[in-house]
């Protein structure tokens, strides 16, 4: 749902920033995770995406702290998608969160930054 239709429906303008960020601050694990999801396709090029580092990062910022499994794994793929168009944004968001962020998320997300691979 997120990256096949919610993202592209964000991307060419058919749902609002605040549909997303209304997702991404819901009780609800799953529509947070739709919420991350959805970015990717702002970044991905298969679908279209040119790279939208303040709206992807936005969204990243509203779950940093979030540690629910699907959220964490949802926060991994937003930011590794998005280090094609932006590394150094990645990097800057990595240092400002350090602390916050989920282990998966960092080693993942370093993976990504120094070999080009999720899990080297």
């Amino acid at each position: 749902f997120a990256r096949i239709l919610a993202g592209p429906a964000w991307l060419h303008g058919q749902l609002a920033d605040a549909t997303i960020q209304q997702w991404a601050l819901s009780t609800d694990r799953w529509w947070r995770r739709t919420a991350l999801v959805s970015t990717v396709a702002l970044n991905m090029r298969s679908q279209g995406g040119q790279g939208d580092v303040s709206r992807t990062l936005a969204i990243c910022e509203l779950l940093v702290a979030d540690h629910e499994d699907m959220v964490v794994k949802a926060l991994s793929w937003a930011l590794r998608e998005l280090i094609v168009h932006d590394a150094g944004a990645v990097e800057t968001f990595l240092a400002t969160h350090e602390g916050a962020l989920a282990a998966r998320v960092k080693r993942e997300v370093r993976n990504k930054l120094t070999t080009g691979l999720k899990n080297p």
